[in-house]
C-alpha cells in the first residue's frame, strides 16, 4: 500500500511540473503567436484587395450578419482617403470543420479575391479549395449571390465545384455569399 502512495505522489509531482512548464511556455509564446496571426491576416487582406494601401477595422455595429456563418472581422480598405473596398474574414463550416476565408470586395461591387486560410478538409479532395484553380473562380464575379454547379461551364454567378468535394465547395461559396451580404449591409 505504501508503494502505491509513493508511486501516485511521484506521478502527481511529474504531472504538476509538466503542466507548469506547458503553462509557462504558452504564456511566453502567446504574444508572438498573436503577432504572427495578425501579420498573416494583414497579408491576406493585401492579397484579396490589392488596390488598398491601408486597412481600417469596421465597427461590428455598422453591418448586419443574417447568416449562420461566423464573421470574424471586417476591414475597410483605403487608398489615401478613398475607399477601395472591404475585406471580410468569415468561417463557414465545411466537411471537416471551419474554413477560414478572407474575401475582398471592391468598391465597384465585384469580388476582388478570396484567400483560403486554415482548414481541416479532406486531403486530396476538400483541401483543393486552397489551390488557385478553385479559389480564383471568385475573382471578378459580381458581388451578388453565387451558386455552385457540379458540371458544365460556370456562368457569371456560378462556381464550378471541386470534384468529390461538393460540401467544401458549397461551404466556401456560402462564406463568400456571407461576405457579400456584409458588404451590401455596409453600403446601403
Amino acid at each position: 500500500m505504501n508503494s502505491i502512495l509513493k508511486l501516485g505522489l511521484n506521478l502527481f509531482i511529474i504531472c504538476a511540473i509538466a503542466a507548469g512548464l506547458l503553462a509557462g511556455t504558452n504564456q511566453m509564446t502567446a504574444p508572438i503567436i498573436e503577432q504572427r496571426n495578425e501579420q498573416a491576416n494583414d497579408e491576406a487582406r493585401k492579397i484579396v484587395l490589392s488596390e488598398a494601401k491601408e486597412f481600417k477595422l469596421v465597427d461590428s455595429n455598422k453591418y448586419k450578419n443574417k447568416s449562420d456563418v461566423k464573421v470574424v472581422e471586417v476591414y475597410e480598405g483605403l487608398n489615401g482617403s478613398d475607399v477601395a473596398g472591404y475585406t471580410i474574414k468569415v468561417l463557414p463550416k465545411g466537411y471537416g470543420g471551419e474554413i477560414e476565408l478572407m474575401v475582398g470586395v471592391s468598391k465597384d461591387g465585384t469580388i476582388s479575391g478570396v484567400k483560403v486560410g486554415n482548414m481541416t478538409e479532406t486531403p486530396g479532395l476538400g483541401a483543393k479549395a486552397k489551390e488557385e484553380p478553385f479559389y480564383s473562380q471568385y475573382a471578378g464575379k459580381p458581388a451578388t449571390e453565387l451558386n455552385v454547379i457540379k458540371s458544365g461551364a460556370a456562368g457569371e454567378t456560378e462556381i464550378q465545384a471541386i470534384s468529390g468535394a461538393t460540401i467544401t465547395s458549397k461551404a466556401v461559396t456560402k462564406g463568400v455569399n456571407t461576405a457579400v451580404e456584409i458588404y451590401e449591409s455596409i453600403n446601403k
